[in-house]
C-alpha cells in the first residue's frame, strides 16, 4: 500500500485520510490538515493497485464508514467524511 506520511508539529493524534488523487476537496483536506501543522498519513485510492483498493475498500467496509472521500480517521475511532474543517478542528483539538 502506498501511503504518504505529511510531517507536522501536532502529533497529538493518529490521523489516516483516504483520498483521491483528482478529488478537489481531498485536496483541500490535506491543505487544511498541513496549515495547520497536523501529521497525518494518507493514501489516495485512485493510484493503488487493485489488490491494495480492494484492501483500503474492506477496511471501510469494516469500520462502517461511508464510501466517500475525503475520509479520515482519527485515533481509529473517529471518522471524518468530506471536507469539515470544523469537525476536524473539533476532533483533534485545534
Amino acid at each position: 500500500m502506498v501511503v504518504v506520511k505529511v510531517e507536522g508539529e501536532k502529533r497529538d493524534h493518529n490521523v489516516f485520510l483516504y483520498s483521491l488523487s483528482t478529488c478537489g476537496w481531498c485536496k483541500k483536506t490535506k491543505e487544511f490538515l498541513k496549515e495547520k501543522g497536523v501529521e497525518y498519513e494518507y493514501m489516495d485510492v485512485d493510484t493503488c493497485t487493485s489488490e491494495e483498493r480492494r484492501a483500503a475498500i474492506a477496511d471501510l467496509k469494516a469500520r462502517s464508514a461511508p464510501m466517500g472521500f475525503p475520509l479520515a480517521i482519527i485515533d481509529d475511532e473517529t471518522i471524518i467524511s468530506g471536507f469539515k474543517p470544523d469537525r476536524y478542528t473539533e476532533a483533534l483539538g485545534l
